[in-house]
């Protein structure tokens, strides 16, 4: 049982700091919410770890994702949004209307009449050393963050399902050759998507197909070698840009059990909202979009959620 007499209380609670918790926390600090934000443990998220922005709106020059994430974060404390360092590890939403209950780095209780959840999703990585010392030097997780970047140029992407084939023909309108690495015989892409990259004459599809070790230089990427599973024979493929596109991992753990998500953890909101099946309780960015997962789209469903919790505060207010 939590005693709750001396527990912080809080309006609007906002978990995670990514483009969707900080435009969360400037419009629900502009409509006097008071929120506080508890950042998670990686502070601005995925972007955080992007070298260049170049397709958020107002930037005409570019940004890198750390200062980006800055300006964000300053913007929300210049309306009155309290920044925190901690995370959630442990959640009591209520189903009656009254508060929830929400428990910071295994220890502090708060309350809060709404909770704005943005955690985010973490991109599925392949685990080679090589690949994370390129990470934003060549290698990215994101055709459409980066693609523009390696225009006319040579690149790979990992991947045989829906997403490796969409992003592998969006990379196919901006690069000269895109190599699509599949680990196995055959794709787990639907039919419609194998189609569009059979037909695609820039994509070249090596099937049987296992990174080895990702090449580079102090510019960055400058080749990957390969190892055919079956032959066990090796060879490497001169490219400048490596693409892994083998799946998001929502940030969702916390919830399990308390909020209705799909088969993959996404959490699931209502048509044209980001309200969650309990009320007071809203999801916006990557945790609840694994169609987008654009930084201009999570800001878009940020600013949904704390419009739409003021809304229902004052629902709870008439």
């Amino acid at each position: 049982m939590i005693n709750t007499t001396e527990i912080e209380h809080i309006k609007c609670l906002i978990i995670g700091s990514g483009p969707a918790g900080y435009t969360a926390a400037i419009y629900a600090a502009r409509a006097d919410l008071s929120p506080v934000i508890y950042t998670g443990i990686v502070p601005g998220g995925q972007l955080t770890q992007t070298t260049d922005v170049d397709n958020f709106p107002g930037y005409p020059q570019g940004i890198t994702g750390p200062i980006m994430m800055e300006d964000l974060k300053a913007q929300a404390e210049r309306f009155g949004t309290q920044v925190r360092f901690g995370y959630a590890t442990e959640v009591q939403f209520s189903t009656d209307n009254s508060v929830h209950k929400v428990q910071i780095d295994g220890s502090k209780w708060v309350t809060a009449d709404t909770v704005i959840i943005a955690t985010g999703a973490t991109a599925k990585w392949l685990g080679l050393p090589s690949e994370e010392k390129y990470n934003g030097f060549g290698v990215s997780a994101c055709a459409v963050c980066d693609g523009f970047f390696f225009k006319g140029q040579d690149v790979a992407i990992v991947g045989a399902g829906d997403t490796a084939a969409e992003e592998a023909t969006y990379l196919a309108k901006l690069c000269r050759k895109v190599y699509m690495l599949v680990r196995r015989d055959e794709f787990r892409a639907s039919k419609a998507m194998i189609h569009r990259v059979q037909n695609t004459a820039n994509i070249e599809v090596l099937y049987n197909t296992q990174t080895e070790e990702i090449l580079g230089n102090e510019q960055g990427v400058n080749a990957v070698r390969i190892k055919n599973n079956i032959t066990q024979a090796e060879s490497v493929l001169d490219v400048t840009g490596f693409f892994v596109a083998i799946g998001h991992k929502p940030n969702t753990e916390l919830f399990q059990n308390v909020l209705d998500m799909d088969e993959t953890g996404y959490l699931l909101t209502k048509a044209d909202s980001t309200a969650t099946n309990i009320a007071g309780v809203f999801a916006c960015g990557d945790v609840q979009d694994h169609v987008y997962r654009q930084a201009i789209t999570a800001a878009g469903t940020g600013c949904m959620a704390a419009l739409e919790a003021e809304r229902y505060l004052a629902s709870r207010a008439d």
